[in-house]
């Protein structure tokens, strides 16, 4: 592969993994490559960082797909001569062993390198070569595997030595605590980037980018994030906020003028002989809807659930009213949490308070929750309402009140309805999405950059 196919490539998976790549973008990198020495892997890394890159939280998704096309080592790396094994992993007693001891040694120094000189990236290169080989597997199935290394070497039962040495350090207790969790994840990290690098190795770069890099944080699914992921997202909440009501109200001014005034624009051309010099248009009528959101809170779409609310609890000046009703197989509404100046950590405190309220048996019922929210609250649509729907349409088998969520869809002025599944899911196994969907338009919304494409899309 020419060096051409190689910055290609890179460019092609950096748009698949979700990062915005133009042309002319994939073109300045090129130019600051000229300006840079080739020597330095790093460098390399910052010229493209610096003309691709547009936020941080990209950077994650950047760097892996950069250590695949652009890999540190080729082949064995340090590992060296003999550690290929012929039928399985090399995790006798004896290596082991010693493979731990440089491990722990390179984690509890402040350099991260073992007293023989390897670095703490030689180690996890080390690893995956004598504990990762997964040879004879069937087609399909790589050679390599992260998983099967820290399972051997379980850098996580290191953390009380690590602890250990940074306590003799002059560190407090909770510190070395963070230290040495953030130095096991570090190397956790680099032989997961190591087991890419070789599986890139035998099944091309294009493979290893699509199946196993992680998309930027707004296209990773809300039922897929890790913890780590779901601080990440609620960090993006408010800024995805402020984007979409900033590009909102620039279009609302390029829209503030109605329909052109005939009259007025032919009175005010008698002053220049009948030559329409200045158009005059009519005042446009400015309309805002209330907003009424039904959100299933079930286990299955919690982390669903939880961003939609908070960024429609972001963007409620958009609306002239919110009310929000939370439900399983009971509704409890929560409109108070949207209070104007309401802190978000509050609000999700209070939401998260009533979720159990929201159940009676525990398990997601949408037919008794539709008709008792219908019962309950029959002021809460009307024509100057929109109805927003949040929710899987999983409902366990159960009925599925559709004639009462035509009649609430047909009192609204717009009804949605949101699913975090997609679409090839809807209508398998007890999923009634397709059934939903034929009386309430069903839209896929399964990241952020889906749930802010729909909400700009709405308001």
């Amino acid at each position: 592969m020419s060096l051409l196919d190689t910055h290609i490539g890179f460019v092609e998976a950096l748009r698949s993994a979700g990062l915005s790549v133009s042309l002319a973008e994939g073109l300045d990198a090129i130019s600051a490559l000229e300006k840079v020495h080739w020597h330095d892997r790093e460098t390399v890394r910052a010229a493209y960082a610096a003309t691709l890159v547009k936020r941080q939280p990209q950077r994650v998704t950047f760097d892996a797909v950069f250590d695949i096309y652009f890999p540190r080592l080729i082949g064995s790396g340090v590992a060296g001569d003999g550690l290929e094994p012929a039928s399985g992993p090399q995790d006798t007693g004896p290596d082991l062993e010693r493979f731990r001891e440089a491990l722990a040694d390179a984690l509890a120094s402040g350099d991260l390198q073992a007293q023989d000189g390897r670095t703490l990236q030689d180690l996890a290169a080390e690893a995956v070569a004598r504990f990762g080989a997964m040879p004879g597997r069937g087609p399909g199935l790589s050679s390599w595997s992260a998983y099967t290394s820290l399972q051997r070497v379980s850098p996580a039962e290191l953390v009380d030595r690590i602890v250990q040495g940074l306590l003799g350090q002059g560190l407090g207790d909770d510190e070395a605590q963070r230290v040495a969790g953030r130095r096991v994840g570090d190397f956790t990290r680099l032989v997961e980037g190591d087991a890419r690098r070789r599986i890139a190795e035998e099944k091309g770069p294009e493979h290893v980018a699509d199946v196993t890099v992680r998309p930027t944080i707004d296209r990773l699914d809300f039922t897929a994030a890790r913890r780590s992921d779901l601080d990440e997202m609620r960090r993006e909440i408010y800024p995805l906020a402020r984007r979409l009501a900033a590009r909102l109200t620039k279009e609302q001014h390029a829209r503030r003028r109605g329909p052109l005034d005939v009259r007025r624009t032919v009175r005010a051309s008698i002053a220049t002989g009948g030559v329409p010099l200045t158009t005059h248009h009519r005042p446009k009528r400015p309309h805002r809807t209330d907003l009424v959101v039904l959100c299933d809170v079930s286990g299955s779409v919690a982390n669903f659930a939880q961003f939609t609310l908070l960024l429609v609890f972001a963007l409620r000046e958009a609306f002239s009213g919110v009310r929000a009703f939370t439900f399983v197989d009971d509704v409890v509404e929560v409109s108070d949490s949207f209070r104007p100046g309401a802190d978000v950590v509050e609000v999700m405190e209070s939401l998260a308070g009533r979720i159990s309220h929201a159940a009676l048996w525990g398990r997601t019922n949408y037919g008794r929750a539709l008709t008792r929210f219908a019962e309950e609250h029959p002021d809460a649509v009307g024509p100057r309402s929109s109805l927003l729907v949040l929710g899987d349409g999983r409902s366990n088998y159960s009925d599925l009140a559709l004639p009462v969520l035509a009649d609430l869809a047909g009192r609204a002025r717009h009804a949605w309805w949101l699913n975090p599944e997609h679409p090839r899911h809807w209508g398998t196994g007890d999923s009634a999405a397709d059934r939903y969907g034929e009386v309430v338009p069903m839209v896929e919304c399964r990241n952020l950059a889906q749930l802010g494409e729909f909400v700009h899309g709405i308001v």
